[in-house]
């Protein structure tokens, strides 16, 4: 068993911007085509710390990249009051924001795009990789079901890649891309993104017909979508000119904060832990999209961590002894109750319904997948196809029978008595709406430390 060090960081050159620094690598890149994008560096070979890492401020880099106009309305400006009356909400925010910024200016940059769209996800998710607002939209991209699928993002029993922060930030930025391309204005690509292409659409055409122009600030959208853009342009002014409005920025490197590790073999969340000796917090932080305990190598799937700690987890590796999974996958033949199944399958079953988020009261459906300990009977890793496809559907049991009894002595004629009816439960799959809702903290609200997206936005990939 093995795993694959590698660093995430990108060959770009920017032009004009000499202090950015060239990250490359003479290894070359894995097939897998979600990390293609990637340079690698092999610690069997290569040491993340003698890897080029300039110390540059970040902030520098970021604000060199701006592009877009100011729009100096009174929406704008309000943001920027509301913002700079609340510096420990944004203190907040950056901090949180220090472990991925630079990937996400690196792969801004890789586009072309300007670096204004690096801060989104301070509009929508305030950086808290665990946000969800109640139409579910999640992650920092505040990405719905539909639109996840769309671009790719795989949500299953395993995993969530909405909330994984290599694959969501690719996705977002390639769909920002996509809206930019179709509208022609950044403006309109950001709006498009909150309300839904449909949407803007719909009201250029109404525009149009009536003689109006098509704009941004000429078209009539929700009053969300008429603040999102304003709410991006006010974070662009306190990055631009903290010190005017009473915010001191965190220092930020310009360097990777995180390098990937590719998983060969199935691994356990607290192995891994364990070996990167690393806080929980911290890795779940960089690894949000893990949705149980194990780490699929079949499922081209990397272990974000920070610099000196892949370093620790790549020596404590080299000595580990024991397996590195408890965990492994089965399919469930027939539906039911999940007293059965832990008894077909030998297993606790306390610990499968743990571990599989199973509530009481329900019967697992045929055809789902469930984690459960692994034993010398199932000693592989889980399958290709089981990775990528598991699904786990339930279902509360049928109500009993009515209970039948004789109407009177002798009598042919019976009279039954029906429970009350059980409520036909569903699957805990994913709502597979057709519209990109997302969910922006909506600078509004009381600055709490875990911040949940608003949702009442209504467009997306798919919204005609």
């Amino acid at each position: 068993m093995r795993l694959h060090i590698a660093a995430i960081f990108l060959a770009v050159f920017l032009s004009g911007c000499a202090s950015t620094g060239d990250w490359s690598s003479d290894t070359p890149t894995k097939t897998n085509p979600k990390s293609s994008k990637a340079a690698r560096v092999d610690l069997k070979s290569q040491s993340v710390s003698k890897v080029y890492a300039p110390s540059d401020n970040l902030w520098i880099r970021i604000r060199e990249g701006f592009q877009m106009e100011p729009m100096n309305t009174p929406i704008e400006i309000e943001q920027v009051r509301w913002l700079s009356a609340r510096p420990e909400y944004v203190n907040r925010s950056m901090m949180r924001s220090s472990r991925y910024l630079f990937y996400i200016v690196q792969e801004v940059n890789v586009r072309n795009m300007p670096t204004e769209i690096a801060l989104l996800p301070f509009v929508e998710s305030a950086f808290v990789t665990n946000a969800k607002s109640s139409a579910k939209a999640v992650g920092l991209w505040q990405f719905m079901p539909a639109t996840g699928k769309d671009f790719r993002l795989t949500q299953n029993v395993f995993r969530d890649e909405r909330r994984d922060v290599v694959q969501s930030t690719d996705a977002a930025l390639d769909y920002l891309q996509r809206l930019y391309d179709q509208f022609g204005t950044w403006e309109l690509a950001l709006a498009a993104y909150n309300w839904g292409a449909g949407n803007i659409t719909k009201s250029q055409k109404r525009n149009l017909a009536a003689g109006l122009p098509t704009n941004y600030e000429s078209l009539t959208m929700p009053k969300e979508t008429r603040q999102y853009v304003p709410k991006l342009m006010a974070y662009r002014q306190i990055v631009l000119d903290p010190e005017a409005y009473g915010i001191v920025l965190p220092k930020l490197e310009n360097h990777p904060y995180f390098v990937a590790l590719d998983i060969d073999s199935d691994i356990d969340v607290a192995v891994a832990i364990k070996l990167a000796e690393i806080p929980a917090e911290e890795f779940h932080n960089l690894n949000p999209s893990f949705d149980k305990p194990l780490i699929l190598s079949n499922a081209n799937q990397q272990i974000l961590l920070p610099f000196a700690h892949a370093e620790i987890f790549q020596a404590n590796l080299k000595s580990y002894n024991k397996p590195l999974s408890s965990w492994t996958a089965v399919k469930i033949a027939k539906t039911e109750s999940v007293d059965q199944v832990a008894k077909v399958l030998a297993v606790d079953v306390d610990a499968l319904r743990s571990v599989n988020g199973i509530p009481k009261g329900m019967r697992i459906k045929a055809g789902s997948t469930v984690l459960i300990p692994k034993t010398s009977g199932r000693p592989g890793d889980v399958s290709m196809a089981m990775a990528e496809n598991a699904s786990l559907s339930l279902e509360k049991p049928a109500p009993p029978a009515p209970k039948c009894g004789k109407s009177a002595k002798g009598s042919q004629n019976t009279k039954c008595v029906s429970p009350k009816t059980a409520v036909k439960g569903n699957s805990s799959g994913k709502n597979a709406a057709s519209q990109h809702k997302s969910a922006s903290t909506g600078l509004a609200k009381s600055a709490k430390n875990t911040v949940s997206a608003s949702s009442s936005k209504k467009g997306g990939a798919n919204s005609q």
